[in-house]
């Protein structure tokens, strides 16, 4: 055997089998609805069966579909070569068009539901939906659906059946199909649930708990169909109310969002791994160079000199072509009264979900435990946004931009998410065996 046929044979390592997962891998159900939690082997169980299927039936069409071509590559592509032994087929893996061509003349396609439409024309035999939470809710009526429908004169009693998985995400499509599923009052439909913790180790799961909020958890953990109404920070209050106040020793952190009315920065510091935000700068009808003027007033004597500035990536705006941005008018205002300054702002603004989530976590994880302290006297306008921004309606992540205080949170959600990103910060990363 070729070294690579050889690691793609090492793909088919054992799983951890549980009764739900074995159900949903031998239930012959048309359509099967698998809300799990997130490093549970739903997605891998999903592979798995479409690769046998495809090993095992001649001339016949499968699919592996996300919501863009670029997650399904990154999901699927890899994994698929390899758990079809790709290496010995006599006709290689398109790179371009995401297929595999099995010796038995069957194909896989992966596809990006992105443009829904790329479904379309395909006699499929069957195949799987990940992330189905995040594939834009008019693609199953529309286009997936009736393509799954279309039946065959060569095999007019046969009908293709699809696996839509994912982790939860609010009530909309994903949650809809769930509970029709479990309602049990079509045969041609089931539900398949289980939580991360049946699969991963305690460990893991108390590392989740440590750097989520309870909200967060319970959704990507626990599969649970979280409600995306209300307030988006609702697990602030009293517990995150301090009467601290910044010390003249203390660094300064300074969070931004430009270019809006009232322009809103908060000033923290960091202690022990928690953040304090015990100031702020809210100005009417102003630039950036005016909140920096403010700044240096405000602060000038303060005994340490150095500002760490936070925002938002598009406040570079200008740089590249040689021309003042909002972030070189601060550091020019700060570089004149004598402060130094690093400035920590990502290339790319985080998804709002990820900026959202990572300052839930630092309010209260799903531990308990809290790391996020406002001073509400001397920072009104981050006390207020953080206890009354809420979801644009019918959004499960837009904030609603009619609060004022709504572009402060948007700051301060800049600097956690660099400073405490969710995807790594206390995570453990190493290969489980699933």
């Amino acid at each position: 055997m070729n070294p690579q046929l050889q690691r793609q044979a090492a793909r088919w390592y054992p799983l951890i089998d549980i009764p739900e997962q074995i159900s949903l891998r031998d239930d012959d159900v048309r359509f099967k609805v698998v809300p799990a939690g997130r490093r549970s082997g739903k997605t891998e169980r999903a592979k798995r069966y479409v690769a046998k299927q495809a090993m095992l039936n001649e001339g016949e069409m499968y699919f592996c579909a996300a919501p863009t071509r670029d997650q399904v590559k990154k999901i699927f592509w890899d994994d698929m070569k390899a758990l079809t032994m790709a290496a010995s087929h006599p006709k290689r893996p398109s790179e371009s068009d995401l297929k595999i061509f099995m010796p038995n003349g069957t194909e896989i396609h992966m596809i990006g539901l992105d443009k829904p439409e790329r479904f379309e024309g395909v006699p499929w035999t069957g195949g799987v939906i990940d992330e189905i939470a995040d594939v834009k809710e008019s693609a199953w009526q529309a286009n997936i659906l009736p393509a799954l429908n279309t039946v065959s004169p060569l095999r007019p009693d046969y009908r293709a059946w699809c696996w839509l998985i994912g982790v939860p995400d609010g009530l909309n499509h994903y949650y809809d199909m769930y509970q029709y599923a479990l309602t049990g009052s079509d045969a041609d439909w089931k539900a398949y649930h289980w939580k991360s913790s049946e699969i991963l180790p305690d460990d893991v799961i108390a590392a989740a708990k440590r750097v989520m909020s309870l909200k967060q958890f319970k959704q990507e953990f626990e599969a649970s169909f979280e409600t995306a109404t209300g307030r988006i920070y609702e697990d602030y209050g009293p517990g995150n109310f301090t009467q601290e106040t910044i010390q003249p020793h203390e660094e300064l952190c300074w969070m931004h969002d430009q270019n809006f009315t009232p322009l809103s920065s908060a000033i923290g510091v960091i202690r022990d791994g928690c953040l304090f935000l015990l100031d702020e700068i809210v100005l009417t009808s102003a630039v950036s160079r005016q909140s920096a003027v403010e700044f240096v007033e405000r602060y000038k004597d303060h005994d340490n000199k150095r500002v760490r500035i936070y925002g938002d990536p598009a406040g570079r705006a200008g740089e590249k072509h040689g021309h003042a941005s909002d972030y070189t008018e601060i550091e020019d205002v700060l570089r004149k009264a004598g402060w130094t300054f690093s400035r920590r702002v990502s290339r790319a603004a985080p998804a709002i979900k990820d900026r959202q989530n990572a300052v839930r976590a630092k309010i209260c994880n799903a531990a308990g435990d809290r790391s996020l302290f406002v001073n509400p006297a001397a920072a009104k306008m981050c006390d207020k946004g953080l206890a009354t921004v809420q979801l644009q309606k019918g959004s499960t992540f837009q904030e609603d931009q009619t609060n004022e205080a709504q572009h402060i949170t948007t700051a301060i959600g800049y600097m956690v998410s660099r400073e405490w990103p969710i995807n790594r910060a206390g995570m453990t990363h190493k290969e489980l065996r699933l």
